[in-house]
């Protein structure tokens, strides 16, 4: 099957790499972190992703942090599904965009959308807080989903993703119409993974991501921290996440 992305929207804006962002390393006891399975899927309960009206504007780093906010929800026992004007509503606080401006949809910085969403939230559902994961450590992206049932991460698409069903690279490498943000950059939430391959959610539906492409195209990643999933999901999740040290790290940044 032929995929066909090529009128949908990006909006990613290059990361902003700001050097007080915590590391996800620093709250991982690797040592007695038992290894993780082989396969997760968070996504397998959702009934449908709402396109949050990414396929109109470039507002794809809000229309993840509200996919995200309904899978956590979802989980948890009630979902909820943000309206396409509650996930707008954000991205214009955020960006400054006014609908009725169209030369005002630039995208987002993702670390703009984390800090918002952290401070002020999502029609009232906020985070504690977010850190930064090294996008070339496969195994803690996998402890990142498993604890927190997802992760938010930045891609610098290449023009050939857009007809690809499974995103990949393609047969002549990372150049060319392969090259990485030829096309541009993109937000996405990552909710399964398997040996083979990663699930994101993108325009409405999941999407799968070889790992070679994972390597090639993401330039950011973070691990959310949201009472939507750990005051109702962590028991299920391993124990040898710091979350005293990171809470006490976030309430000194306050």
């Amino acid at each position: 099957m032929v995929a066909d992305h090529t009128k949908m929207k990006l909006g990613k804006q290059a990361p902003r790499h700001d050097p007080r962002t915590f590391l996800f390393a620093k709250y991982l006891k690797d040592e007695a972190l038992p290894p993780p399975p082989a396969s997760e899927n968070f996504a397998a309960r959702v009934r449908r992703w709402p396109m949050m009206a990414n396929d109109r504007i470039g507002d794809c780093t809000c229309a993840a942090a509200g996919q995200m906010i309904e899978q956590w929800t979802t989980y948890a026992g009630k979902a909820v599904v943000l309206s396409d004007a509650q996930v707008v509503a954000a991205y214009s606080a955020i960006t400054g965009y006014d609908p009725r401006d169209p030369s005002s949809d630039k995208g987002a910085v993702e670390l703009d959308v984390l800090n918002y969403w952290r401070k002020t939230g999502f029609s009232r559902h906020t985070i504690e807080g977010y850190v930064a994961l090294e996008p070339g450590n496969h195994t803690h992206i996998e402890d990142a989903v498993l604890i927190f049932g997802n992760c938010y991460i930045g891609l610098a698409l290449p023009v050939s993703a857009q007809r690809q069903a499974v995103w990949s690279v393609p047969p002549g490498g990372p150049v060319g119409p392969g090259a990485p943000g030829s096309w541009g950059g993109h937000a996405v939430p990552v909710v399964a993974y398997d040996a083979r391959s990663l699930t994101v959610v993108t325009w409405g539906a999941t999407k799968r991501m070889t790992w070679s492409f994972w390597d090639a195209y993401c330039d950011e990643a973070y691990a959310v921290l949201s009472d939507d999933w750990v005051s109702k999901v962590n028991r299920k999740a391993p124990n040898q996440f710091d979350l005293k040290t990171l809470r006490a790290d976030l309430a000194a940044l306050a």
